[in-house]
């Protein structure tokens, strides 16, 4: 294990921290031990163990069976010893890979000289560990020791074939743990059975070449107890534990060292990072139904904690939201049980990618949903959410919002070309991936298909010949930076079926649009489309309020057909009221947004 320099301010909290936590008498077989490190060398463990020493009472050396010494604190009751290994862990004092060890793989202690812990009852006293006054300057001096260790002593170890021998001494139990370590490190695939078969001793080969040990595929003594050793001291890094929380209904696994409760804010109760662990869990419980479940699947879409890139699955009683970008990762998983929305959402940081890849399966396996679910009112005291804000997490924003429309029942979209060339993601609704499939610069249009297929509401039938001049229109879309939920209506008149210069293509209306309203329909009264929304600008100059210029729907249909949209062509019938022809607008018409 590299050298690490302990700085005085850490060794004097250590000593703190260690001090104030009670060591009492018990019978060896109820005692633990702290393990901080392990050497193949005796010079390099007894150096060690001095300098720690130098900073903390109780510190011990012990010669293990496995061939390698041990720098150990301790003993402890089993309970106390739990707690100083998280404080520890916690703060930082000690090796995230430090463990609880119960001591059976002691055999002989060498420091503190003529001290043997093994046998009998010790007690530490407290007044004495905080009474202590190290020497921080020497110990500091002394932990810094040289970058290289000394050579190791070459310890003999066990031959394959007593390897094997020893192997058939262990029972079931302990057969499984080794599975179930090789497993945690992704040497082994296999179920956990306890049966040493091809698999297992393939696993056990590959461990064996990745720790630069002879690829016998049966592991030694010492080895089996460096690959146990090395899972416990993840384990512990971690602090799985089964955490029960009675307020939202949810009883799972969580990485407590690396997350702490911080408050209830629904539908969410909110775990956050601690030691500068870059992970936060966030329980999801609601009460609720199917639609409270699939409009939980859309807002969280919208969250900034769910990163664009990533899977997204819906099913009908579950979904599944997986993100991921340069600087941020999120799994979110929910489903429908017994009249209420449970799930997690788990965020890390990409430098805690491995740690999660063994911490996302545990939290999987032990997910249960129990009675009880958060009160809607279940928020911090004093919450100013604003409108870019859901139960106090920041809602994400596109870099561009404009209007399209169906043309479809595939959900095929036409929109304007200001969506397309400069994002790396355009989404329908901001929910559907969408990519570019037909482009017309001169015409200022872009074809949009969705990755996967949609099933609208309604879709354009396109209108073959002009409308008449000076009849009533109406325009759907999406004004006011795309805030609204819902496109809405606004109704004017054809002024001109020309363009300011004149444009056969281009149509004027006498109707006021906003900017995110490009791309959006225009429809005549029986409810077919005349038209699209064109930029409301013309050669760099902005058009007055009331003017707003359209493609003609006439002279695009040829072009579209083209393209292979299959269009409906609209056929002449009644007038709509403008109630029904606002909904057949809405229907038809979506916010595509652009994404970088």
């Amino acid at each position: 294990m590299a050298m690490r320099i302990l700085r005085g301010a850490l060794a004097l909290t250590f000593v703190a921290v260690f001090g104030v936590l009670t060591v009492g008498s018990a019978q060896a077989q109820d005692r633990v031990w702290v393990q901080i490190e392990a050497h193949q060398s005796l010079a390099a463990a007894e150096q060690r163990v001095r300098a720690y020493s130098q900073l903390v009472e109780n510190v011990n050396g012990f010669r293990a069976t496995t061939g390698l010494y041990a720098v150990a604190l301790g003993p402890y009751e089993p309970d106390v010893g739990q707690t100083v290994l998280r404080q520890l862990l916690a703060q930082g004092l000690i090796p995230r890979d430090s463990f609880l060890e119960d001591g059976d793989l002691y055999a002989t202690q060498f420091f503190p000289v003529g001290t043997n812990t093994l046998q009998g009852d010790t007690a530490v006293s407290t007044e004495a560990a905080l009474n202590e006054e190290p020497a921080v300057e020497e110990a500091v001096e002394e932990v810094a020791v040289a970058e290289e260790e000394p050579e190791p002593v070459d310890i003999p170890d066990e031959t394959p074939q007593e390897a094997r021998q020893s192997e058939g001494q262990l029972t079931r139990e302990q057969r499984d743990e080794l599975q179930i370590a090789l497993q945690w490190f992704g040497f082994y695939t296999g179920g956990i059975d306890g049966a040493f078969g091809p698999g297992t001793r393939g696993s056990m080969e590959a461990y064996q070449i990745d720790r630069g040990m002879e690829p016998t595929g049966i592991l030694t003594t010492r080895q089996r107890a460096q690959l146990l050793n090395e899972y416990n001291g993840e384990l512990a890094a971690l602090g799985m534990q089964n955490v029960l929380d009675q307020r939202a209904g949810i009883q799972m696994d969580l990485p407590m060292a690396m997350v702490a409760f911080d408050s209830y804010n629904f539908p969410f109760a909110q775990y956050e990072e601690i030691n500068d662990s870059g992970v936060r869990v966030m329980l999801i419980s609601q009460p609720g139904d199917r639609a409270t479940l699939f409009g939980l699947y859309e807002i969280m879409q919208t969250l900034e904690i769910v990163p664009l890139e990533g899977e997204r699955e819906r099913q009908g009683d579950s979904f599944l939201l997986t993100g991921q970008s340069q600087d941020l990762r999120s799994h979110t998983e929910a489903r429908l049980v017994g009249g209420a929305v449970k799930g997690f959402t788990l965020i890390w940081e990409p430098s805690a990618d491995d740690q999660i890849a063994r911490v996302l399966p545990m939290m999987q396996e032990t997910f249960q949903a129990v009675d009880g679910a958060l009160d809607p009112a279940a928020v911090p005291e004093g919450l100013d959410e604003s409108i870019d804000m859901v139960s106090g997490l920041t809602v994400r924003s596109p870099d561009l919002v404009r209007t399209g429309f169906f043309l479809d029942a595939q959900g095929t979209v036409l929109t304007t070309t200001e969506v397309a060339g400069q994002c790396q993601q355009i989404l329908i609704d901001n929910a559907y991936d969408a990519s570019v499939t037909f482009r017309d610069d001169a015409l200022g249009i872009v074809v949009l298909r969705p990755t996967q297929a949609l099933a609208p509401l309604g879709f354009a039938r396109m209108a073959d010949s002009p409308a008449r001049l000076r009849s009533d229109i109406a325009v759907a879309g999406y004004p006011f930076g795309g805030a609204l939920s819902a496109a809405s209506t606004t109704f004017g008149r054809l002024a001109d079926l020309r363009g300011v210069n004149g444009e056969e293509t281009v149509q004027r209306l006498e109707v006021a649009t906003a900017d995110t309203e490009a791309g959006g329909p225009v429809l005549d009264v029986t409810g077919n489309v005349i038209g699209m929304v064109l930029p409301g600008t013309v050669e760099g100059r902005t058009l007055p309020d009331e003017v707003t210029l359209a493609l003609r729907s006439d002279q695009l249909i040829a072009l579209l057909q083209e393209a292979g949209v299959g269009l409906t062509v609209g056929q002449p019938a009644g007038a709509l009221n403008r109630e029904n022809l606002s909904r057949e607008a809405a229907d038809m018409t979506v916010r595509v947004s652009c994404w970088n």
